[in-house]
């Protein structure tokens, strides 16, 4: 009875065949034009923050009294990831992280069932606050007029601009920056801005959660190029938004993947030598893509840097399927078969083969796609994606493929000169040298295996000198200056409110304003900041890399706190990190003022350092001493700048804040990065200092990206080890024992050694971009592996000694090896070649991929058969002597 077959199912029907892929080509580009571009996948980060106030004379009683209820009824809440508190006098905020995923709407619920019975003062008070950090800003203009005053010009821009824009698709809210905030529904409190040197107003676009940056921002522009002409008093310029990097940074990546399906079918034509068979080969990319693009938009997924990376590296994977058997067909057309025999002959002896390699592909990118934490977030999409292109390829490979080689490829006939061919073909030659050297490597075991354990070890020894991260940094062409100012001796905390726009874990307080505003403390210090924003600009106006800078005093409502955005000029020598450095040395340093010169952050919280470290203990008196200790030793590190601590006084060195982090005292301990160090290496060194000199109730935990690059590794070691079991699974149902999947199984961390070795010569991070590409190689390298062992059992079963079945697959299958390798190799390069916008995050993935094929793939070709062969021998001993009957 013969198995089912695909294959002939195809060719038996091929103008449906045909038909069918046509209308997947139809949809697919109906799908793709559907699809949305972002930066990165749309990752839900829930956050409910509790304000609650009760007249309370001391920080330490309202700690005891108003801040500990609360968070004793919050901490067992089910889904809570952090837990943060600030305390003030008469007041405190809790906030709850919850893990990502969890529903916004049922968080809320739940801190609201968890606070309803909890006993406060008597005059104390709580609203619960749901918080959407994709709710986030995505554009801002600055608006000038030389003849309107400030005040005049804001009636103007509230009457005539906001409203407009307010009523646009996908836009949250507009807050107008600059004024006397007396209009609290377009206001997030009372702020002073500066663009270029000048005061002015500024719009502030907040779009929604669920809206697209680049739709929010075009419509926005378009309402202002609409609007312009119409108000030729004023002048309303673009001072900062997401969309100009998150265009360039798409438009790189789609032309890395164009790059990479061109040279992917450029390498198939020397192995094929026919244009024909090379045509229905790269077909298969695609029609793989638009098959994928169905997919995508029935997830819900966007065009963005992860999913585009995903298939830019999928190229040479999804036209592995159609190179094995369109290579297998024409094999059997040299050998003088006519197309339709050839076709199902090939497909016959392949189909398994491919089937359960592709299978098993899916198998190490699924586990990828179930990853808990915002890790699993954020790679869902990725393993979802290739996912969904291997499997679209491997269905192309089984039916259209073999379909076009009937209807396009021509029979040799009787004509047909084996001799020639082989002449025309210069892979035979390599195929005879191939040959030899496995012939000596079969009688050279011992050899071969301690060569392959070496190399094993090797790679893993290379793990400990590579530089440990998280995401790498990106060179955007902007950045920030973020700055706060000392705060006076009248203590402002009678007056004080919070929102929740304010970072959550370096709050410094947030202020509501009173309808006059002109004699407050509040509306003092928030001129000072202006002041001290205009030093800093002044200190940086010879810069010639700097295109703009847009100064906000008053960043989130908190009057001490400015921010100074930059934008850089295009094409120039320094790179951002570069022009960072160079700003640090020409900031003026002036007494009480602390600078922070940061990226552009991930997720808009308020000022996030690279490297943070939470110091946890009941005495505060021994955690400050404890924090400020760390702060000064830390300071002389070479890899670090901007250190500084969340301890927050005023002139009179009165503590005005206490924060807790899951219930207990905090003080963070934050910094930036120099140029050239990593985050992970970075946090290590903090760490053995700060344990050197630590009291014993203080304990240090890691947060923000210090603790997601030490998750990196666990992770994914977890997830690694997920996806080996799966191929096991998959493969013993495919060979029905233990041997074969446990001999292709070893050949597998073979890689390890050339993806360790590309990313130290190019000191690329070890972090979770590189390892998704360690996980990929282990699909790749796996395919490669089975192609090898089956065919080899497939000679055997026809009475072939073990011996000339592994030669002659050795021949028989070198040349699909090669081709799917260099298509793999070749096709990732431009990917590799940190070119273009967000290259930081598409280079260290293709690195290790280059790397772990260009050393996996020669030594599987030798390691597989080889170890096939040791094992079989170990379990035939061991049957023998234990005198098992199978």
């Amino acid at each position: 009875m013969t198995k089912f077959n695909i294959s002939r199912l195809a060719l038996k029907y091929k103008w449906l065949t045909v038909n069918f892929w046509v209308a997947v080509a139809v949809a697919g580009i109906l799908a793709f034009t559907s699809l949305k571009y972002e930066l990165f996948p749309n990752v839900t980060f829930p956050v409910v923050i509790v304000n609650a106030k009760a007249s309370i004379a001391t920080l330490l009683d309202t700690e005891t009294y108003l801040t500990k209820p609360l968070e004793r009824s919050l901490q067992s809440l089910s889904g809570l990831d952090d837990l943060n508190s600030t305390i003030y006098r008469g007041q405190t905020t809790v906030t709850a992280f919850f893990f990502t995923g969890t529903s916004l709407e049922e968080a809320k619920q739940r801190v609201e069932m968890a606070v309803k019975g909890v006993t406060l003062p008597k005059d104390g008070s709580y609203e619960v606050i749901p918080f959407n950090l994709n709710e986030s800003m995505v554009t801002s203009y600055a608006i000038e007029s030389e003849k309107l005053s400030l005040d005049e010009l804001q009636i103007l821009v509230l009457d005539k601009i906001v409203p407009q824009i307010s009523q646009l698709e996908g836009v949250l809210k507009v807050n107008l920056l600059g004024h006397t905030a007396t209009d609290s529904k377009n206001s997030d409190y009372a702020t002073l801005v500066r663009f270029n040197g000048k005061n002015t107003l500024a719009l502030q676009i907040i779009k929604g959660s669920e809206a697209n940056t680049l739709e929010v921002v075009k419509k926005v522009q378009d309402k202002i190029d609409l609007l312009q002409p119409q108000l030729s008093n004023i002048k309303i310029t673009l001072a900062e938004t997401q969309a100009n990097y998150i265009r360039s940074a798409i438009q790189a990546t789609i032309d890395d993947l164009l790059a990479a399906i061109a040279i992917a079918i450029i390498v198939i034509y020397p192995f094929l030598r026919n244009w024909k068979a090379t045509f229905i080969s790269a077909l298969a990319i695609p029609l793989s893509l638009l098959g994928t693009f169905i997919v995508m938009a029935i997830f819900g997924f966007n065009l963005e840097t992860i999913t585009l990376l995903a298939l830019g590296l999928t190229i040479g994977n999804i036209v592995d399927d159609a190179i094995v058997d369109v290579e297998n067909i024409s094999r059997h057309i040299d050998n003088g078969e006519s197309p339709q025999e050839a076709a199902i002959e090939a497909t016959d002896e392949i189909g398994l083969t491919v089937s359960a390699s592709t299978l098993t592909n899916v198998a190490v990118f699924l586990p990828v796609a179930l990853m808990s934490g915002t890790l699993g977030q954020f790679f869902k999409p990725f393993g979802l994606t290739v996912s969904a292109a291997i499997l679209i390829s491997l269905l192309i490979a089984r039916t259209l493929c073999p379909v076009l080689a009937v209807l396009w490829l021509e029979s040799k006939g009787n004509e047909f000169d084996k001799n020639r061919q082989e002449k025309r073909n210069p892979i035979s030659k390599s195929q005879l040298i191939y040959r030899n050297l496995l012939d000596r490597s079969l009688y050279q075991r011992k050899t071969v295996a301690i060569i392959a354990l070496v190399s094993f070890i090797v790679g893993i020894a290379l793990i400990p000198y590579l530089p440990k991260g998280f995401i790498p940094r990106l060179d955007r062409g902007e950045l920030n200056i973020v700055y706060t100012t000392p705060l006076p001796k009248i203590s402002l905390q009678s007056t004080t409110k919070t929102t929740p726009k304010a970072s959550q874990e370096e709050s410094k307080g947030n202020f509501s304003w009173l309808t006059s505003l002109a004699a407050s403390p509040e509306r003092i210090l928030l001129r000072k900041t202006r002041e001290i924003g205009t030093k800093l600009e002044d200190s940086l106006k010879n810069m010639p890399e700097i295109a703009s800078t847009f100064t906000i005093a008053g960043v989130q409502g908190i009057p001490d706190r400015g921010k100074i955005y930059i934008k850089l000029k295009e094409n120039i020598d320094l790179s951002t990190a570069e022009v960072q450095a160079k700003i640090r040395t020409l900031l003026p340093k002036i007494t009480g003022v602390s600078t922070s010169v940061e990226d552009i952050p991930f997720i808009d919280t308020g000022s996030e350092k690279s490297l943070k470290i939470s110091a946890i203990g009941d005495n505060f008196d021994s955690l400050k001493q404890a924090a400020t200790n760390i702060e000064k030793e830390i300071t002389k590190l070479p890899e670090l700048t901007d250190v500084s601590t969340s301890i927050v006084t005023n002139k009179k060195q009165e503590l005005i804040q206490i924060q807790h982090l899951n219930g207990k005292r905090v003080i963070y301990i934050t910094a930036n990065l120099n140029q050239g160090y990593a985050i992970g290496d970075a946090t290590n060194k903090v760490l053995n200092i700060a344990h050197s000199i630590l009291p014993q109730d203080i304990t240090l935990v890691r947060s923000g990206n210090s603790e997601q690059s030490n998750d990196v590794i666990n992770s994914f070691a977890g997830t690694l080890g997920l996806s080996l079991i799966c191929i096991l699974v998959v493969l013993f149902l495919q060979f029905g024992g233990f041997l074969e999947p446990i001999a292709i199984a070893i050949s597998l961390p073979l890689s390890i050694v050339g993806a360790m070795l590309a990313l130290l010569i190019t000191q690329s991070e070890l972090g979770a971009i590189s390892a998704i590409g360690i996980i990929f190689l282990i699909g790749i390298v796996n395919k490669n592996a089975i192609l090898l062992i089956d065919y080899a059992r497939q000679l055997r079963q026809k009475g072939w000694s073990r011996h000339e079945a592994l030669l002659e697959t050795g021949v028989v299958r070198l040349r699909p090896i090669l081709m799917t390798t260099s298509a793999n190799i070749l096709g990732t390069i431009p990917l590799a070649l940190n070119l273009g916008a967000g290259a930081e995050l598409r280079q260290p993935m293709a690195v290790a991929i280059i790397g772990g094929m260009a050393t996996s793939s020669l030594l599987s070709l030798i390691v597989v058969p080889v170890f096939y062969t040791l094992l079989e021998d170990i379990w035939t001993r061991f049957k023998v002597n234990k005198n098992i009957k199978i």
